[in-house]
């Protein structure tokens, strides 16, 4: 089984679960927003998929489950639990790891290019994805490298995108799960933070314009995504699942 933890309703698993439905991978999410108790490392969750949202990991005195989620996801280190952390999801791991999280020099919002580094170019998560891809992005943020970790991917405006750390223990800044429902929904939702940056990211139609472009190519990847990782995590034994 796979267990989500989801930090505010709007940033669900969107594709990650249609993938784990079409291939019959049972899966269960928790909402920490709604109230949803930080749940114990149960032995039927095969693999941990943390999920985005608008808080930093250094809130903790207003975002109380942060600090519990971080004494979860340092046992999910300790044992090995197959992890895969989205946006906010891998910052948290990173700190969980050591690493620090601060704010990044300028926020990505919309699609920006991605490029795989040397690690990446070798590592099964990214296996048959091409070396520079575009990605849809929301962070303020960024994550440092844990000592023992390695860098995968890197963009123009923020150095660090994918970390590995261990066999299983993987994060990514940017979204591969988002629908063109989702990306107009957070458009909506954070349409303050979208207004306070104007001129200076993609504004809502031209994020959803952008999807209609590449929602091909980026569908396509996604689903190669997950096959590497649930294959990796020991979830899929060959690939089934087309979008």
């Amino acid at each position: 089984m796979v267990l989500f933890i989801q930090h505010i309703d709007i940033e669900g698993p969107g594709t990650i679960a249609d993938f784990l439905e079409d291939n019959a991978i049972p899966y269960v999410v928790v909402d920490l927003s709604q109230g949803d108790k930080v749940p114990k490392l149960e032995k039927d969750f095969h693999s941990v998929v943390c999920l985005g949202g608008p808080m930093n990991v250094y809130e903790e005195e207003k975002y109380r489950f942060l600090k519990e989620e971080d004494f979860l996801l340092k046992r999910i280190v300790d044992e090995g639990v197959p992890f895969l952390g989205i946006c906010l999801g891998a910052q948290l791991i990173a700190k969980a790891t050591g690493a620090r999280v601060i704010k990044n020099p300028e926020k990505e919002i919309g699609w920006y290019k991605i490029v795989l580094n040397e690690n990446g170019l070798k590592d099964d998560l990214f296996k048959d994805l091409p070396e520079v891809f575009k990605v849809f992005q929301w962070h303020g943020d960024t994550f440092g490298i844990p000592y023992g970790g390695k860098r995968l991917a890197f963009s123009e405006l923020c150095q660090n995108q994918a970390l590995k750390y261990g066999r299983n223990i993987c994060g990514i800044q940017f979204h591969v799960e988002v629908t063109k429902e989702m990306i107009a929904r957070w458009a909506d939702v954070y349409k303050n933070e979208l207004d306070s940056l104007e001129g200076l990211v993609s504004d809502r139609q031209k994020m959803l314009d952008d999807y209609a472009a590449l929602e091909k190519d980026y569908m396509r990847q996604a689903e190669q995504f997950y096959v590497n990782f649930f294959t990796t995590a020991g979830l899929l034994k060959k690939k089934f699942f087309s979008f």
